[in-house]
């Protein structure tokens, strides 16, 4: 710059100008996640494609964990809709999403938490035959998140036969399980045995009922059914082989004919009365002439509609007794007898209703079963159930507790499922690095002495698990050409090496072939109800060094089959492992221990650190043939209450 004085100008420096700095880009979630995670096990939570079976409980909180951590591609799985009782806890649901699909509700909620991740949702069975191995194949990983045995043992099959890896989680109450399953690396679900759930004998529940729990399963598993429902031929009642029951038998059988003829009056105004004085008046003094049946207890008193109604009518008209509105809304309070009634004729009167409308729609037989949040069943099975309890001098129980107990529910609580899908997310990422070693066996036990989570190693295979102690493989079969002895012959015999083996062959229904059971040889598969994506197990019948089972997973070519109708799916020679011998027996020792309690009351046993609450294993392929109809028991687990089940 210059600057004149009139005479020479004058230079006066200019300082240089000042750099303005570069913008600082703002942390993203993404940059955060890489920080926590590192860049390269962050690469791989992005790019994963992973499955969550169930969006309940555990779902809601798992999913929202999954969209956060920014797991790439996430698909929800789930057949439910939203329930009221749903809310306390499945906070992605709110009122308005009552009786929407979970899966598709969970999605639209989800993704508001991070929209870069890619969420797919299906409104469906996970057992649906479009879920197959290969489906299960396109995963990096599989969350289940279920509330019921059989869907979990199905998830565990097919992620075993896809060779994918799956965590299982479960909750019961305060208590939570977390579970990483890699086929031959860690034990699956099905390697320890589940506990068996208690029964209570039919001519129990039927005729000597002593507990609230009997006359509940009587009004929900019986009476329920036999008016509205499948009826008793239909169901496990009528299969006792006990010998000393058997005149019982004939007559509870003989009950079950005269309501069937009272279910035809469904929808009559005498309709109430009729139900009512067959099960709680004539039943009830039959039972009464059983003298022997009373020697060491009380006998149960016989109820009269009438005189029961004309009671109601005076203490309605004094005011005494509220309207039967009024009496549904107070769930929490223990009903009188007389409200019992009221409920009695006026769920009866809805029910039938249902039916008929039922009938119409369908053309044909309409059957309403037991739903705890069905309110129109639920009230008939406490009213039934009271009533009974009255008969029989038991004490009568609230609707709020017999839909727990009828529901099989456990409370569960929202803390628990937090914390168990935090412990699976944590797994997973051992999972994506492939560090099995690292991947551990959770326990939530918050009433244990010592730590409120306790972890251990996760367990090897169990050899002698009848789901993955097994040699897995897959064939194509053309299902249009291929017969069982195609399958036996050419593929069994000649490609596994079974040779003159004496084997077995039977799917989940029974015995397909053995060396006395040839008959079916000539049929094609599809005619012995082989499909796609259905498993054949093949079993050694050699004293002599016997190959482990074989399941063969049964898939459609995707080309068709030119030369033979079955076509392994493996390339080179298959080498079928020796089934280990097993060890004989230790002598006991005095001690009963069991499988399935709570960790903190054993400390001397692996399968004690596990606590299972899931009904016992599946019989074997060889009882599917041969085996004869268990006694007539109805399953009830009242553990903890009566309760073995969150519902989700």
């Amino acid at each position: 710059m210059e600057l004149s004085n009139g005479s020479a100008p004058v230079v006066v420096p200019v300082a240089a100008p000042v750099p303005i700095p570069a913008t600082v880009p703002a942390p993203t979630r993404d940059s955060y996640n890489a920080q926590s995670l590192g860049r390269g096990l962050n690469a791989k939570v992005k790019q994963a494609r992973v499955l969550m079976v169930g969006a309940g409980g555990i779902g809601c909180e798992l999913l929202k964990n999954l969209v956060l951590s920014g797991f790439g591609t996430i698909v929800v799985v789930d057949l439910d809709t939203i329930d009221l009782s749903n809310l306390n806890r499945q906070f992605l649901f709110r009122h308005e999403h009552i009786k929407k699909s979970k899966a598709l509700v969970a999605k639209e909620a989800a993704q508001k938490f991070n929209p870069n991740v890619t969420i797919e949702a299906h409104h469906r069975n996970i057992k649906d035959a479009q879920f197959n191995i290969e489906w299960f194949s396109g995963f990096d990983l599989v969350f289940n998140a279920l509330d019921n045995l059989e869907a979990r043992r199905h998830v565990n099959k097919m992620c075993l036969a896809a060779d994918v890896p799956l965590i299982e989680s479960g909750t019961t109450g305060f208590n939570g399980q977390v579970q990483v399953i890699k086929k031959g690396v860690t034990a699956c679900y099905d390697c320890a045995p589940k506990e068996t759930p208690k029964s209570f004998p039919v001519c129990t529940i039927r005729s000597t009922p002593s507990q609230p729990i009997h006359c509940i399963v009587w009004g929900k598993s019986y009476l329920l059914n036999e008016i509205f429902g499948a009826s008793e031929d239909e169901s496990a009642f009528d299969h006792s082989a006990d010998g000393e029951n058997a005149k019982e038998i004939e007559e509870l059988k003989r009950e079950s004919e005269a309501l069937r003829k009272i279910r035809q009056s469904v929808g009559t105004k005498e309709f109430a009365k009729m139900l009512f004085d067959k099960v709680f008046n004539k039943d009830v003094l039959r039972l009464r002439s059983m003298e022997d049946m009373w020697k060491s207890r009380k006998p149960p008193e016989p109820m009269d509609f009438e005189a029961l109604l004309e009671k109601v009518g005076e203490e309605r008209s004094t005011a005494g007794l509220r309207s039967t509105d009024e009496i549904l809304k107070d769930g929490q309070k223990v009903w009188s007898l007389e409200e019992n009634l009221c409920v009695f004729i006026d769920s009866l009167d809805r029910l039938s209703k249902r039916v008929l409308e039922m009938k119409k729609s369908s053309d044909g037989d309409a059957m309403i079963t037991f739903d705890k949040d069905d309110e129109d069943t639920l009230d008939f099975v406490a009213a039934s159930a009271n009533i009974r309890s009255t008969v029989f001098g038991i004490d009568r129980k609230s609707k709020f507790d017999i839909k727990q107990m009828a529901g099989n529910i456990i409370p569960a609580i929202a803390t628990t499922n937090a914390i168990v899908a935090g412990l699976c997310v944590l797994e997973s990422f051992k999972v994506l690095k492939g560090e099995y070693d690292q991947a551990k066996e959770v326990f939530l036990t918050p009433f244990a002495p010592a730590r409120l989570l306790a972890s251990d190693k996760s367990r090897e295979p169990n050899p002698d698990c009848p789901v993955c102690g097994v040699f897995q493989t897959r064939a194509y079969v053309d299902l249009s050409r291929a017969t069982l002895n195609d399958l036996v012959e050419d593929v069994l015999k000649l490609e596994l090496g079974y040779g003159d083996k004496d084997i077995s062959v039977s799917n989940e229904v029974g015995i397909l072939y053995d060396p006395d059971e040839t008959d079916n040889l000539s049929k094609k598969l599809s005619e012995l109800g082989i499909q796609p994506d259905s498993f054949i197990t093949v079993t050694d019948e050699d004293d002599d060094e016997p190959f482990v089972n074989v399941v063969l997973a049964i898939q459609a070519p995707s080309a068709p089959l030119t030369e033979k109708p079955i076509q392994g799916a493996w390339k080179a020679p298959v080498k079928i492992p020796i089934r280990r011998k097993k060890e004989p027996l230790p002598e006991p020792n005095g001690t009963a221990l069991t499988n399935g309690k709570h960790p903190r009351e054993e400390t001397t046993t692996e399968s004690a650190k596990r606590p299972r609450t899931d009904d016992a294993g599946e019989p074997s392929a060889k009882k599917a043939k041969t085996a004869l109809a268990d006694d007539d028991v109805v399953i009830i687990d009242d553990s903890a209450g009566g309760a073995i089940v969150i519902d989700d």
